[in-house]
């Protein structure tokens, strides 16, 4: 099911023996637009750290609770490697991290399902170097390793970029919606009030031609007419398959499900 990652920040995430926090926001991939990890506020439990999980160890979720139960104790979550969760992330902490959990490091695993007609600039390839178990790298591997990883974005951060039509700015960023099943962003929501006042569309990222994440712009090659004319998204619905086979077909695009 389609969810917006706006409404799922402030869930409760559930380890086997308690709670330990709130969802506080996510780190994406901007290479195949998949949620690689979900970040926690640890609140009063942990104070003044946050923590983060990769999608994959949240179990059935309870979407009427808003709770995320986890396959980890809360021991485990608190000595788990020490990460500054309000920065990018180095590939040497993901490292660390990912042994620690003994998780599969997403970078090792095959073909991620880069979504079509995602620009070139922003399929640039993560180094993915080698470390063994609590040894820093060294040397050149040191520097590589140190470096942030520039394809995970916070999706805080992109809330609010503007969006640049064919023929001029047409709204901003208002949440992404992603699918429950394999944390898959589907669709940016897109407020266009600045433009037309009261209406949101969606825009998948696959149409997106590039990103500016410097200037914070986000530009699509489709005219500001063709974008009005879409069929409008109500945030009180569900984004339904019915919505998206009108949406795809108003564009003619090819569905993604197909």
């Amino acid at each position: 099911m389609l969810r917006s990652l706006k409404e799922v920040r402030g869930y409760r995430i559930l380890a086997v023996d308690g709670p330990i926090g709130n969802v506080h926001d996510f780190f994406f991939d901007d290479t195949s637009w998949i949620v690689r990890y979900i970040i926690v506020d640890t609140g009063a439990w942990l104070p003044g750290r946050k923590v983060l999980l990769v999608p994959s160890a949240v179990e059935q979720p309870s979407w009427e609770t808003r709770t995320l139960p986890v396959k980890m104790t809360k021991d485990q979550i608190k000595q788990s490697p020490d990460i500054d969760a309000d920065k990018s992330v180095s590939r040497y902490h993901e490292i660390e991290l990912h042994k620690y959990y003994n998780w599969v490091p997403y970078w090792s695993l095959p073909h991620q399902g880069i979504a079509p007609g995602i620009p070139p600039v922003a399929r640039l390839v993560p180094i993915a170097g080698t470390v063994k178990p609590g040894k820093p790298p060294e040397g050149a591997a040191a520097a590589d390793e140190e470096k942030v990883d520039p394809h995970l974005r916070s999706v805080k951060e992109v809330t609010g970029y503007h969006i640049q039509a064919a023929d001029g700015g047409i709204g901003h960023v208002e949440e992404l919606i992603a699918d429950d099943d394999n944390w898959v962003i589907r669709y940016m929501v897109i407020d266009t009030k600045n433009w037309l006042p009261g209406q949101k569309v969606l825009v998948p990222p696959s149409w997106i031609v590039s990103v500016s994440w410097e200037e914070a712009k986000v530009f699509i090659n489709l005219p500001r007419e063709t974008i009005k004319n879409s069929p409008e998204f109500n945030p009180g619905d569900p984004v339904n398959r019915q919505y998206e086979e009108k949406l795809y077909d108003y564009y003619g695009r090819p569905k993604y499900w197909t």
